[in-house]
């Protein structure tokens, strides 16, 4: 197998005058925003799946990419082959993570024993390569979606035997995380929800998802992993009622269950999409209840229902989240996951390369509007002014708990008509542009 992505040269920062497609025009990993790289606060990685597994196949259409390794008939070897090639990519474009599900990165067995052996032969061969570049694993997660057992979710499968090889599973994947010194172990549930109550207990599957939950706590304890765990909502895939759907619904999960402490978010921009928010919003809600710990980093189409995973090129969507972002302090062990793929027709491995490019640039300029943003206190000076009436007088009461219903009504008698303040939100909205397009 020839490795095609040797003959890439490295991709390098020419500035925003380049029109070099295979140069960053804004990112510039050694660049410095408010006390920090570029590298460091974007801390980007490629997605195993999209990037190295992923052929571009559709409902009505074979593949039309096909990886250097592809020929490879042994499914071990194949994956051999394409470690290989993964880090070599990752190298050439200057990505300091990388993120994998268990059955991206090594075949699945007939049985779990065999599963296990194929896992351990290639983290040996990650292992290397990690070494030999200094690639990063940002997290790992397990593949529960895939295999046909998985046909009624995993850990809220009604069978039994089912959540035990969903245990089995993640009890694997998290120790191949744990030796690769992955900062992250996420969980994703893309069939955990139901399709009728017709035949769901679903009191007995919520119950069974947290009590797996809290086995997969447990054993991070016991081994000694210490990466942050993360939930990643996931609505309407494929599953029509998903109990992860949003960010609010899995805040609330957590907090039911009393597994706030131990989990936080990763947020993806399509599933936002999908749940009928913005990305900002899912970002603002997990920051304003401390759950913010990585994200997805994609964008999906307004005009289809499904998640189109495309690469992140809407600069208006990429200012808004890292301002989220920044004003999070950072996203700790987490970090920018390009969990996105080139449309079908971008069939040729250079594409590979272009759609990344695209959306660490989108990032980086993001980053440099939200943080002028910030430094200007466009918004910040508003929203502070437009709730000023709660830091005195009868809102300090209401804020401070001082008073009543039968305060405010007392209060309330004494009032004349109410005069309420103009949002402003076209002005701002043209502020926010001045800056896009300014900065």
């Amino acid at each position: 197998m020839k490795n095609v992505f040797k003959d890439f040269k490295k991709v390098k920062y020419e500035g925003p005058e380049s029109d070099n497609p295979m140069a960053f025009k804004y990112y510039n990993p050694e660049e410095k925003i408010a006390g920090k790289t570029m590298e460091e606060h974007l801390r980007f990685s490629i997605a195993y799946w999209h990037t190295f597994a992923d052929t571009g196949e559709d409902p009505f259409g074979a593949g039309t990419r096909v990886y250097p390794w592809a020929d490879i008939s042994d499914p071990l070897e194949r994956a051999k082959a394409k470690v290989e090639g993964a880090f070599t990519f990752m190298d050439k474009l200057g990505a300091p993570y990388f993120c994998f599900h268990d059955r991206d990165v090594a075949p699945e067995g007939k049985t779990v024993a065999e599963s296990y052996k194929n896992l351990d032969t290639i983290v040996d061969l990650i292992e290397e390569k990690m070494d030999e570049t200094g690639i990063k694993l940002l997290w790992g997660t397990a593949n529960m979606f895939t295999n046909p057992r998985f046909m009624n979710g995993a850990s809220t499968s009604p069978n039994a035997d089912v959540f035990a090889m969903a245990a089995a599973q993640v009890k694997k994947a998290m120790e191949a995380t744990k030796r690769l010194g992955g900062q992250n172990y996420v969980f994703w549930g893309g069939r955990e929800g139901y399709e009728t109550l017709l035949n769901t207990n679903m009191a007995l599957e919520q119950d069974n998802l947290a009590r797996f939950l809290e086995m997969a706590v447990d054993y991070k304890e016991k081994i000694g992993f210490d990466g942050q765990l993360l939930i990643e909502p996931k609505p309407k895939e494929p599953t029509k009622h998903q109990y992860d759907f949003d960010a609010a619904n899995v805040i609330a999960f957590l907090r039911k269950y009393n597994l706030d402490d131990h989990f936080k978010v990763n947020l993806e921009a399509n599933h936002a999409t999908l749940a009928g928010h913005t990305f900002e919003h899912e970002l603002h809600y997990a920051r304003i209840n401390d759950m913010l710990g990585s994200v997805d980093a994609n964008q999906g189409d307004l005009l289809l229902g499904w998640d189109t995973d495309q690469f992140p090129t809407n600069i208006y969507t990429t200012t808004l989240a890292m301002y989220e972002i920044l004003k999070n302090n950072g996203l700790g062990k987490g970090g920018l996951n390009f969990d996105a793929k080139v449309r079908r027709p971008s069939f040729k491995m250079k594409d590979l390369f272009y759609g990344h490019i695209a959306g660490m640039d989108a990032f980086a300029k993001g980053l440099k509007i939200a943080n002028k943003l910030l430094e200007d206190r466009v918004l910040e000076d508003f929203v502070a002014e437009r709730y000023a009436s709660y830091e005195s007088g009868i809102g300090k009461k209401i804020v401070n708990k001082e008073v009543g219903l039968e305060e405010l009504a007392e209060y309330a008698m004494e009032l004349g008509e109410v005069e309420n303040s103009s949002g402003h939100q076209e002005m701002l909205e043209a502020r926010l542009n001045q800056y896009i397009l300014n900065n």
